[in-house]
């Protein structure tokens, strides 16, 4: 999974804000969308992936009409931040998980006890930032609800029990246990891609699945790798160990669209992004994604966004901040 490993590095996850749970049976746990805590995760949060783990007991999530059981070790990702409902057993009344964030904000990572005193169920619940553009490619092709189990070698245990410690540190103010948080819930993010990808029936489309092909994965790592390079596709069919009609095939069948485009979208994304982040000029970044000139890259960048760089820049930092209301 290269391909992977090259786009995170593009991704920048960031931000990460974590607390622990514990619920006894019955409760009952609604979350909003994701989005309605961008800004208590970091002034540039685009977008929010929030995850659980379960390490006791049991319960279900319920997203839409879908329900989907949950147990001990199992970590659950919504990638596309959708508001979700969380319990165990009947009967339980429901409570807004959003009038939990002022104690969170406060510095308190535990959520006050939760639940009718029957079977308990800890949770650690985390939240982490990244750009929506360069995510995309990503997320186009996840379920709204992703589950995997980690408990099933010493890998996943070993990463759990990570988690559960540095949450730990962190309620008690350790130094450094922000940095240490942080990293491992990038480590969690795509440990949970590379266990959901292994999970993969055949046939499965969009980008995970074109990563774990050998040959979409090796094309789509070396576009990842060296974005700017002036890459054809004889070239990138010599690296995926394919023809130019068998990749471009492949491709489409995985991803909807030929390598080419696929290229060209995600040097946009990446300008984008350095648009957005950076103070480098126009042409600096044009240069960076791989265009040969201003105007071309203005041209291209119009015909996607709606707007050339230079505005496109000053509108995304004239945006006001991100606000939320918290409920009292």
């Amino acid at each position: 999974m290269d391909a992977l490993s090259e786009l995170l590095k593009a991704v920048k996850l960031s931000g990460a804000m974590f607390f622990n749970g514990e619920c006894t049976a019955p409760w009952c746990l609604r979350s909003p969308p994701s989005q309605f805590f961008c800004p208590y995760i970091g002034p540039t949060a685009g977008h929010v992936i929030e995850f659980h783990l379960l390490t006791e007991g049991s319960g279900y999530v319920r997203v839409g009409e879908e329900t989907t059981p949950l147990l001990a070790g199992d970590v659950l990702m919504l990638p596309h931040g959708d508001p979700h409902v969380m319990g165990n057993g009947v009967g339980a009344k429901e409570v807004d998980s959003a009038s939990q964030l002022p104690a969170l904000l406060g510095g308190q990572l535990s959520l006050a006890y939760l639940g009718g005193g029957g079977e308990r169920t800890r949770l650690i619940c985390g939240y982490l930032s990244c750009d929506p553009g360069l995510i995309k490619p990503v997320l186009a092709g996840l379920p709204r609800v992703m589950r995997v189990h980690i408990r099933t070698d010493a890998a996943g245990e070993w990463l759990e029990n990570s988690i559960r410690h540095a949450v730990d540190r962190a309620g008690s103010a350790a130094p450094g246990s922000g940095v240490i948080l942080a990293r491992l819930a990038e480590v969690l993010f795509a440990e949970t891609l590379l266990r959901y990808v292994s999970q993969l029936p055949p046939g499965r489309s969009g980008w995970l699945a074109g990563a774990a092909d050998a040959a979409v994965g090796r094309s789509l790592a070396a576009l990842h790798r060296k974005p700017a390079h002036p890459w054809t596709l004889d070239e990138l069919a010599r690296e995926a160990g394919l023809s130019r009609s068998a990749l471009t095939e492949r491709f489409a069948r995985y991803l909807g669209q030929a390598p080419m485009a696929y290229l060209m979208e995600w040097r946009l994304a990446l300008g984008a992004e350095a648009l957005r982040s950076t103070s480098r000029s126009v042409i600096q970044i044009a240069e960076a994604v791989g265009y040969d000139s201003e105007a071309a890259f203005n041209r291209a960048f119009k015909r996607r966004f709606g707007a050339p760089p230079a505005r496109f820049r000053r509108q995304s930092r004239a945006k006001p901040a991100r606000s939320a209301s918290i409920p009292s």
